[in-house]
């Protein structure tokens, strides 16, 4: 489990158009990523 401020372990995934993206592809570009908790769980 990430804990806050620490980064983010490299990942590969599709994009809406079904292109392969990966964490890496974005070294030295500003960039956010949102974590959101899981479904059913509070807060």
């Amino acid at each position: 489990m990430l804990q806050e401020g620490q980064a983010a372990p490299d990942f590969t995934l599709l994009d809406d158009a079904e292109r392969t993206v990966s964490l890496k592809d974005f070294l030295g570009a500003p960039l956010v990523i949102y974590f959101y908790p899981r479904a059913d769980t509070p807060g």
